[in-house]
């Protein structure tokens, strides 16, 4: 079970388990989304370009990074919805490399709803060498534990 509103505290940063990025993660994501752009695709193309690799899709590295949040317990059965998202591309990821992500804690505030509440994270995405590869942020709306009724023994 991920985190309750209450558990996060602001300026808190929690590191993600790694994970590396193969082949089969960029193309399978091509294939969902239908972008074969052949910067994520094609060898010899992507060998002419800038980078002279493939590239992983940028917008994968953004879904894995929650992915990674969840694995590190931080969304697993909370998350209500996800409000607001702004999102940095600084590096690119090839097959091979491996990432880990830093979360880190913003804000938070309660929203009129007891069972809820509103936490801005920001997301650091690192490769092995500890280069921020994409840097974003999030408003994710989170479960709130619910609120404690006392019992009087007045009559």
């Amino acid at each position: 079970m991920g985190r309750m509103f209450e558990e996060f505290e602001i300026g808190a940063r929690i590191e993600t388990p790694r994970r590396t990025i193969i082949d089969a993660d960029i193309m399978q994501f091509a294939g969902l989304t239908g972008d074969f752009n052949p910067l994520h695709t094609d060898d010899v193309f992507a060998a002419t370009s800038d980078f002279g690799a493939r590239i992983a899709h940028g917008p994968m590295l953004v879904g894995m990074a929650f992915g990674l949040a969840s694995r590190a317990g931080l969304f697993e059965g909370t998350v209500l919805g996800l409000l607001d998202l702004g999102w940095k591309f600084t590096g690119p990821v090839r097959p091979g490399d491996t990432v880990t992500v830093v979360v880190g804690v913003l804000d938070k505030k309660p929203t009129r709803k007891p069972d809820r509440g509103v936490v801005d994270f920001q997301f650091e995405i690192l490769n092995q060498r500890d280069e921020i590869v994409q840097i974003g942020t999030a408003k994710i709306l989170i479960k709130r534990q619910p609120e404690k009724t006392t019992i009087s023994n007045d009559r």
